[in-house]
């Protein structure tokens, strides 16, 4: 009987070791310079995550980046020699996701629109690598380390498109409970809420935050994700006990469409949806 959902991503597109070189050479160069992660990346507009993240060359670093570092972090012209093998290398990106998720991970990349609900726990596109691991670590049947660490690695890359130009337009309808839970301890979920700040201040994303406290609410159907490609009619995402489903039909779009609207009306504005984050953050 063929698996439905096969463990292995999807084969490496060639780019790793490339990815993985200019992480570590960035990473001597900024402690030499005795800059912290943070220091750094205030410096080229970036969060601590996405600097560990590009260090450890799971997510790919922006020609752009690469250019600032090198003035940066005196590196003498070194990492930009590189910008041209780079760019060529982003042309030639293939999706690192198990073979049933590389549809929707295709359209995702080029989607000029995504809106997430999430019930459950933290959307890819906003989790800490440590919530990550923690998600992956504790699913059943059990992963071994080696796909753990692939799964973490793929899901780090998909944040990419958060700082795509020109940038897509990024919602999320997280509910209240979903910060409350606390997936792999105190500690990641203190991080987990800090990413969730600094992410909701992108200037193309707002997070809100549908309240327990709700009494009519207009989806109990389960977490959803919307997307719209460039050129394309907006499509609908599910998975529901490791079956995927990607929604094409254009009457059933709508519908989950149209929930998703009254659900932003009905959840916090996104600056409520702060302070009830920071609330939360601050009592941990």
């Amino acid at each position: 009987m063929n698996e439905r959902r096969p463990e292995t991503p999807a084969e490496a597109d060639g780019t790793t070791g490339l990815l993985t070189a200019l992480g570590k050479m960035m990473k001597l160069l900024r402690e030499r310079r005795g800059l912290t992660q943070k220091d750094f990346g205030e410096m080229v507009g970036y969060g601590p995550d996405a600097i560990s993240a590009m260090e450890r060359g799971v997510r790919t670093l922006r020609p752009e980046v690469l250019e600032q570092a090198d003035e940066l972090l005196e590196a003498g012209g070194l990492l930009v020699q590189a910008v041209p093998e780079l760019r060529e290398a982003m042309t030639k990106v293939r999706t690192r996701h198990p073979e049933w998720y590389r549809s929707y991970a295709a359209l995702e990349a080029e989607a000029v629109e995504l809106h997430f609900y999430a019930n459950q726990g933290v959307p890819g596109l906003l989790q800490t690598p440590e919530y990550a691991r923690a998600m992956f670590s504790r699913r059943r049947p059990l992963l071994d380390e080696e796909t753990i660490a692939k799964r973490v690695a793929d899901r780090l890359a998909r944040q990419q498109v958060l700082d795509r130009w020109p940038s897509p337009m990024v919602s999320f309808v997280l509910e209240e409970v979903v910060l409350d839970r606390p997936i792999g301890g105190r500690t990641v979920q203190k991080e987990q809420l800090a990413q969730l700040l600094r992410i909701g201040d992108l200037r193309n994303v707002e997070i809100q935050v549908m309240p327990t406290a709700i009494e009519n609410h207009p989806n109990m159907g389960g977490a959803f994700n919307l997307l719209t490609p460039q050129k394309h009619p907006q499509v609908a995402y599910t998975e529901v006990q490791g079956y995927p489903r990607l929604i094409t039909d254009l009457m059933e779009v709508r519908t989950i469409a149209d929930r998703y609207g009254i659900m932003r009306a009905m959840a916090l504005p996104p600056e409520e949806s702060k302070t009830l984050m920071k609330k939360k953050l601050e009592e941990l």
